[in-house]
């Protein structure tokens, strides 16, 4: 084509819009209902595989393709009305089509053209637009081959090529075929692909290359078609409104036949089928010819018709506009109001605002500018286009023509950006300019909205994507929520397609266009947009928005019945920890029941739901096997044992395992089987849970779960219990050949509790303890929960306290509940102990919840009587156990091990085995007594016992001790009171004391070998006496045997009780010693009242003299025979060594025992300095132990009760303080760390001055007082005798040295000076035990009191060089009177 300066001009890919002539422009409702349904019709494709864009830390699936948009761009641009500011959408050219098969053809082609000028030209039409007045007429005559007369055809065509010339018409033959159904399978349909809606591009054969050009560039032709069989003109319209052959059935409304080039066709094929409207196949009576000739008849009509037509109206066009250019331009424009023919109405400046500036007649110079503007854009002239776009812009502008001037800028845009080589810039503030003035001054949004689309597309194509998006999101608004949505949906996509992605706006603008596709009811798009979305918000924390996106989309999967999308996200709303106000999230539980509810509905039979509230905390679950714990009943008091509500604690756990251990080793001859597996009644996060726990038959296992409500609204779980399954097995133990998979029926075998009701308040935790009943041994395994999950109607108890009216109390009004479940899976505790366990993370397992049902077992209950929660130190009281077999199997082997032995006592053998009941015995002493005569007083009544009656022999573990069962068999139902005598510790306190009872099955068990029943009392000691004891030698020697030696035995007792307890004071009313050498003799009473008696605070001094037992007496060193001495402050005597006194007596010895004692030092050169040193302190050893037995008298509630009690007191050594209760440690100082090691220097071995100052013992034997007269002899001689005794079993060598040493000052004020007459120093050697007595001479020289103990005695062992000598003080002083007489 050529263009107006005869330059040669290629067009590509031309494509042309034929359409039907319809003198109505489309209705507004009809345009916006296609749209939406464009819209609605195109989805994403279901397997498309979507990118995924990298951008900071998101990884996002972005569908890359919107086809939805692109569908929706088309139909908008081909369904715009034609208006008058432009032409670009005129109609150019018109065929006029008539059938060979007409009476008169040339009659019925003139009878069109004047219908067509008709319309043109006349102003009853206002619609169609043409584009110039004299429109291209061609002439199509159709000849159906199948049916016409082809002579006839060829010879009216002939008639018309003299008419018409032969550019002007055209013979096209069609349907070669008949409608043959059978034949045509194999032929497809040839107007398919025109049929697309949204298909605009034509793959004509002579087009080659794809479209590179939206619709604004069609050729818009006209094609009136005419009905040849019925052959009347219907108001000189024939045909207009009939439904058009090719027009889609979905469509109510003509207007989207303005839909590309397939109308061209449609004459060709209009009376191939009278069933128009069906749409099932197109063109089935066409053969391959046909469609050649079709293609052909196109090009012919474009080659010689309408191009040619279009190059001459551009030449008169230009012609006309360079005439007018002799006046200068400026000129020209200035003045054309006055010189130019058209009329210009007066504006006013009102009109300006209003409107959209004035209107031009159709033959207005401005105009005919347009036009050829618009001429040389259709046939791709774009550079010539764009210099009359811009001249027109011009002269509209300065006529104010605002609507004229924005169309012209928009094209001037559009040109400058299609130009080859691009010599200008894109101008986009033109785009901008005409958006403004479209939108703002001409309110116009359709043209402001295609001018949009334009502008985006360009800019998108120039990766100026933030601009695009600016301008997508400028064209929001409320008129439109369809284009709305769509805009902000490019405008996010921009967004993520810049260089540095903006993920969050993708976002934010992504749910903008959700809610609004939401609005405009295109709920599949409004859902895809907000799950786009929602990958950008996920786990960010930004919880509210995340409730959001998550409930609409809940929301829109509902109505569009994706019921398991809805689901999951309304699941997302209430399990994430939400921040919403209780009444939000009130209402996202109603509707999450809803939704559920429905869903479960589909599927009533189906597996039950996984639910997601409340939280369950699996790894709290605790496991409890065995009966619930009995209430206290009266003064009985049940054992403690193990219970869900007491709290772990791991050292406890430690302690009742150790005491396990020791009585199994016990009851194993002192060794713990190497398949030994401490007992654990409750199962938790902190046990062991690494083995199937084992449970017992018909002993109910309990299941505590721990739930928490994360929502501000309470919960209300309904018909709550556990799910579990279970593999029962025969008595052998072998599997049943068919395993029972049982959930929740069969009672016979599992019993299950049901919890009706169970309300968990606002962001409470609360636990549920759910049990099960075995009645059968098997395998069972406990699967997880099942409840109905409701709300609370109308009334928020959140307190649990105050129900409001609306609520009646007992059951709450569920307003809608789900059935569901949650499974209890447990993590194991994480291995870490070989290398590869170390380097990777690998969990053990946790049984804990897949028990194994053994067979039956006994079952004790220990009920406790008078059990004392509080008693003073030492205190002994009498209580009462019992021992109860619930179960159905009889149980033996009863024992009972503690940490603190010396707490309590069943009685020893010598106990009598009847007690009397707890209710007659409840006044008696609790010692066994004898009523004395108060004549014997002071002298010791002599008893005597052996330890191994008291179960404390040799060897034996003291903790663990058998409880005396008559016939050591406890039969089923069978219950046994014993008594059990306890002690308060002598350390004032809280006391927890732990027993752990130990039993056994008569017939044994493979499985389970012994049970255990823990009680853990709880003692509090308030302070009673204290008491301090020493023992010394006795000087004098008036023994029976003359050898032996004696003690005097001190005791101290301080009464330190502070009245807290209301005791008013204590008596002593026995002091007793107990010993295998040693025994009271009588006490040294100084003051003459006989009874004892220590108010608060006071402190009582006792002197007792004890003495060697006899040789009869002292039995050999194994038989662990004691001698007992009681010496009697009262008027009845307490056997000490019977029970209860003797028990604890030799319980506190054994405790004692056991504490390690100071060792000596072995690494020594010589063994007979070993030897040497152990005959040295074994002079100065003693075992001589006291007990003091008290009654304390309390006044309770103006009543006055009798306690009693035992304090003892173990010598060791002599001259040293023993204590009864323990003295407190003072904490060393510390000392400064020392770098370097100290030499390893070996000290002999040398005994310390006490323990040498015990070899010798020596007493003094002289008159108290002398009568001298010394008028008449100066000097007084008094005859003094020393007598030395040796008390080890060693010979010694003894100096006796009676030089005066004593030069202090004090002793010589004090005493006087005297001398010793006769020999000064002596020296000896004592054999082993033996008494020598030296006869001395003391010569004084004054009368006054003197002390005679000044001799010194060094000793050494015979056998020992000089090692150990050391002086020998006599610490007790000697005083003797010297009077004048």
């Amino acid at each position: 084509m050529r263009d107006p300066n005869n330059q040669l001009h290629i067009i590509k890919n031309l494509k042309i819009a034929v359409s039907n002539i319809i003198t109505q422009p489309p209705q507004p409702g009809a345009i916006r209902k296609l749209l939406n349904d464009v819209v609605s019709g195109s989805q994403p494709a279901e397997g498309l595989v979507a990118n995924v864009i990298t951008a900071g830390d998101y990884d996002l699936n972005i569908s890359a393709t919107t086809p939805w948009f692109e569908s929706y761009r088309e139909t908008f641009l081909q369904s715009m009305p034609a208006s008058d500011h432009e032409f670009l959408n005129h109609y150019l050219a018109c065929m006029l089509v008539a059938s060979s098969s007409e009476a008169e053809p040339v009659e019925q082609f003139s009878k069109l053209s004047q219908e067509q000028h008709r319309i043109q030209h006349n102003s009853d039409y206002s619609y169609p637009k043409w584009f110039i007045p004299n429109t291209l007429k061609y002439y199509v005559l159709l000849h159906d081959v199948s049916a016409g007369d082809e002579q006839r055809a060829e010879s009216i065509y002939e008639e018309m090529k003299q008419k018409y010339g032969t550019q002007g018409c055209y013979l096209l033959k069609i349907n070669s075929r008949t409608s043959n159904r059978a034949s045509d399978e194999q032929i497809p349909d040839p107007w398919s692909q025109y049929l697309q809606k949204n298909s605009i591009q034509n793959q004509e054969s002579y087009e080659d290359g794809p479209c590179t050009i939206t619709s604004n560039k069609n050729s818009d032709s006209n094609l009136l078609s005419l009905d040849g069989l019925d052959n009347e003109v219907k108001d000189g319209l024939p045909n207009n409104f009939r439904a058009h052959p090719l027009q889609l059935d979905s469509s109510s409304d003509a207007s989207n036949s303005i839909d590309g080039p397939d109308h061209v066709k449609s004459a060709s094929s209009l009376h191939e089928t009278k069933k128009a409207n069906t749409g099932i196949i197109h063109g089935a009576c066409l053969t391959l010819t046909d469609h050649d000739r079709i293609r052909q008849f196109i090009q012919e009509f474009t080659f010689r018709g309408l191009l040619p037509h279009i190059e001459k109206t551009i030449r008169q066009l230009n012609d006309q506009l360079i005439s007018r250019k002799g006046l200068s331009r400026s000129l020209f424009s200035a003045t054309k109001k006055w010189f130019s023919g058209s009329k210009v109405p007066e504006k006013s400046i009102n009109e300006l605002k209003n409107t959209s500036g004035l209107l031009y007649p159709p033959e207005a110079p401005e105009l005919q500018i347009r036009k050829m503007a618009d001429l040389c854009f259709l046939v791709q002239h774009y550079d010539l286009a764009y210099s009359c776009y811009h001249t027109a812009k011009k002269d509209f502008l300065n006529d104010q023509a605002m609507l004229y001037a924005a169309g012209a800028l928009e094209m001037a845009a559009v040109s400058a950006f299609l130009q080859p080589g691009a010599p200008r810039p894109y101008p986009a503030h033109y785009m901008d300019t005409a958006i403004q003035t479209y939108r703002d001054i001409c309110k116009n949004m359709v043209l402001a909205e295609r001018c949009v689309l334009l502008s985006a597309e360009i800019l998108k194509s120039q990766s100026k994507y933030s601009e695009a998006a600016a301008l997508l999101i400028r064209l929001t608004s409320e008129d439109s929520d369809l284009r709305s949505a769509l805009l902000l949906e490019q405008a996010a996509h921009c967004f993520i397609n810049m260089k540095s992605p903006m993920v969050r706006k993708y976002a934010f603008h992504m749910i903008l266009a959700g809610h609004r596709f939401s609005k405009a009811g295109q709920k599949k798009h409004a859902l895809r947009c907000y799950c786009q979305a929602m990958q950008v918000y996920k786990g960010k924390g930004w919880s509210l928005a995340e409730d959001h996106i998550n409930f609409t989309i809940g929301r829109q999967s509902y109505t569009l019945r994706q019921l398991d999308n809805a689901v999951s996200a309304f699941r997302h709303i209430l399990i994430n920890e939400s921040k919403q106000s209780a009444a939000q999230q009130g209402a996202f539980l109603r509707e999450y029941l809803y939704v559920y509810k429905n869903v479960s509905q589909l599927s009533p039979d189906g597996p039950l739901p996984q639910l997601p509230l409340p939280y369950i905390n699996s790894s709290a679950t605790r496991v409890f096997f065995g009966h619930d714990r009995r209430p206290a009943d009266g003064e009985k008091q049940a054992a403690t044992h193990v219970s869900l509500d007491q709290e772990y604690d791991s050292e406890s756990s430690q302690q009742w395992r150790e005491l396990e251990e020791q009585v199994v080793a016990v009851v194993n001859r002192g060794v713990v089987p190497s398949n030994f597996y401490p007992t654990q009644y409750c199962l938790n996060s902190y046990s062991d849970n690494s083995r199937f726990p084992l449970a017992v038959v018909e002993e109910p296992i309990t299941v505590e779960v721990a739930f928490r409500n994360p929502l501000k609204v309470p919960l209300l779980l309904t018909d709550l219990s556990l799910l579990w399954k279970f593999q029962p097995k025969d008595i052998s133990g072998k599997d049943n050949e068919e395993v029972k998979e049982l959930v929740t029926g069969e009672p016979k075998m599992i019993g299950t509790e049901l919890i009706s009701e169970f309300l968990i308040n606002s962001e409470e935790s609360k636990v549920a303890r759910l049990k099960l009943f075995p009645h059968h041994i098997g395998e069972l395994h406990i699967l997880g929960v099942v409840y109905n999950l409701g709300t609370i109607q109308g009334c928020m108890t959140v307190d649990g306290i105050g129900s409001l009216p609306g609520c009646h109390t007992g059951k709450h009004s569920l307003s809608m509940s789900v059935r569901g479940r949650q499974d209890l899976e447990i993590q194991g505790p994480r291995l870490n102990n070989t290398k590869e366990e170390k380097t990777s993370i690998k969990y053990g397992p946790d049984r804990r919840l897949d028990p194994i049902i053994t067979e039956e077992m006994p079952l004790l209950e220990v009920f406790f009587i008078h059990f004392p929660t509080g008693l003073l130190c030492g205190e002994i009281r009498k209580a009462y156990v019992e021992f109860v077999n619930v179960s159905k199997s009889p149980l033996t082997g009863l024992k009972v091990v503690s940490k603190r032995p010396e707490f309590f006592t069943f009685g020893g053998n010598t106990a009598v085995l009847t007690p009397l009941s707890p209710s007659a015995s409840e006044n008696c002493s609790a010692y066994k007594t004898v009523a004395t005569d108060s004549t014997a007083v002071c002298t010791a009544l002599i008893s005597s016992a052996s330890s191994v009656d008291f179960g404390i022999g040799i060897g034996s573990q003291p903790e663990v001790i058998p409880v005396p069962l008559p016939d050591t068999v406890l039969l089923p139902g069978a219950s046994v009171q014993l008594p059990m005598w306890l002690r308060g510790p002598d350390e004032e306190g809280v006391h927890e004391i732990n027993f752990l009872f130990y039993y056994e099955s008569v017939k044994k068990q493979p499985k389970i070998r012994h049970r255990i029943l823990r009680h853990t009392a709880v003692i509090c000691t308030s302070r009673s006496l204290n008491v301090r004891a020493t023992v010394c030698r006795s000087n004098s020697l008036e023994d029976e045997e003359g050898r032996g030696g004696n003690m005097l035995v001190f005791v101290d007792v301080e009464n330190t009780n502070t009245s807290e307890a209301g005791v008013k004071e204590f008596h002593i009313v026995q002091v007793s010693s107990s010993s295998k050498h040693w025994k009271f003799q009588k006490s040294v009473n100084l003051s003459e009242n006989k009874d004892a008696k220590l108010a608060s605070r006071e402190k009582g001094k006792f002197c007792f003299k004890a003495i060697r037992c006899k040789e009869k007496e002292v039995a050999t060193q194994s038989s662990e025979k004691y001698t007992f001495a009681d010496i009697i402050f009262g008027n009845e005597q307490i056997i000490s060594s019977a029970s209860p006194c003797a028990d604890f007596f030799y319980r506190s010895l054994s405790s004692e025992l056991k504490k390690p004692q100071a060792q000596l030092s072995v690494h020594t050169e010589k063994q007979s300095l070993e030897d040497a040193v152990r005959l040295i302190q074994k002079c100065s050893e003693v075992d001589l132990n006291i007990v003091v037995l008290w009654k304390a008298y309390v006044v309770e509630d103006s009543k006055q009760l009798i306690l009693e009690g035992q304090h003892h007191v173990i010598l060791r050594t002599i001259g040293k303080e023993a204590f009864s209760c323990p003295q407190k440690q003072e904490p060393p100082e510390m000392e400064l760390l020392k770098f370097f090691r100290p030499e390893n220097t070996t000290v002999p071995l040398r005994p310390s001055v006490e323990q040498l100052s015990n070899l010798i013992k020596t007493s003094l034997h002289y008159p108290e007082s002398f009568n001298h007269p010394f008028h008449q002899k100066s000097l007084c001689l008094v005859p003094v005798t020393l007598l030395l005794s040796n008390c080890s079993k060693a010979d010694v060598d003894v100096i006796v040295d009676l030089r005066h040493k004593t030069t202090s000052p004090e002793a010589l004020e004090i005493h006087g000076s005297f001398t010793w007459l006769g020999q000064t120093q002596y020296k000896l050697q004592l054999r082993s035990q033996e008494i020598h007595s030296l006869q001395l001479k003391a010569c004084f020289v004054h009368t006054g009191v003197y002390n005679l103990g000044t001799p010194r005695v060094f000793a050494k062992l015979s056998d020992q060089v000089t090692v150990f000598e050391t002086s020998q003080q006599n610490s007790m002083p000697a005083l003797i009177i010297i009077n004048n007489v």
